[in-house]
């Protein structure tokens, strides 16, 4: 009879491999069997988010990132202490804001930056949340300034006012350099230095990412951005 050690194992093989469908099926396998196990949870969290994030049917994107959230909450229930947990959370809040309206991200957004700055207390130099503090940084900066105005006025959130460009370029260079290998921290660094109006720095890092290995489950799409954004840039 398989166990939650098990499914855990054959978890981190499919999702080594570049495969989270299979990965989220074992995980949430071991789930039937124990469903409050955090290292079960905040992966099958991982695997939901990268399985909506290219979806193209709306439903079942939006089932998927629900999924997610919910795994991820029930891993911070369970393990409050887990830096893990609170990324995987702020990562399937921030996936679910960006498939939103503005007005809808904007409701969204203090919990997913609430999350990654939880993370950074428990592990200071978690890569992934420095990642998603940088792209809410660069999020922020690409709302118009009437959904600011309305998140300011009628959502109190004068945290928005600390967003910029610059900050979200020093946080995506801190998990640049922590995992100089990871695409998606180059794809959206580039993106970050071509939306502030720096094409040279933007070139230059769609370039670097074009050249990182595929590691995460959809490094392929991500591959197919950085060539298209490139390609696009003027």
């Amino acid at each position: 009879m398989q166990t939650t050690a098990d499914f855990l194992a054959l978890g981190d093989q499919e999702s080594a491999a570049r495969r989270p469908a299979a990965a989220l099926a074992a995980y949430e396998g071991g789930l039937q069997l124990d469903p409050r196990h955090v290292p079960l949870l905040w992966r099958a969290a991982r695997e939901a988010v990268d399985l909506g994030e290219f979806e193209r049917q709306t439903a079942v994107r939006t089932a998927l990132y629900d999924k997610a959230v919910g795994y991820a909450r029930r891993a911070v229930a369970g393990n409050p202490a887990d830096p893990e947990a609170h990324f995987h959370l702020s990562r399937a809040l921030g996936r679910t804001a960006l498939a939103m309206g503005p007005r809808e991200r904007v409701k969204l957004a203090i919990d997913v930056r609430s999350a990654a700055i939880e993370v950074l207390r428990l592990q200071p130099r978690h890569a992934g949340a420095l990642h998603v503090l940088g792209v809410w940084n660069a999020e922020i900066m690409r709302l118009n300034g009437l959904a600011r105005a309305v998140a300011k006025t009628f959502m109190g959130a004068k945290v928005f006012d600390a967003a910029s460009w610059g900050e979200a370029t020093r946080y995506l260079e801190q998990a640049v350099a922590i995992e100089p290998n990871r695409l998606v921290h180059r794809l959206d660094l580039a993106r970050i230095h071509r939306d502030a109006g720096r094409v040279g720095d933007a070139r230059t890092a769609f370039q670097t990412a074009l050249r990182s290995p595929l590691t995460d489950a959809n490094d392929v799409q991500y591959r197919e951005a950085a060539e298209r954004e490139l390609r696009a840039l003027k």
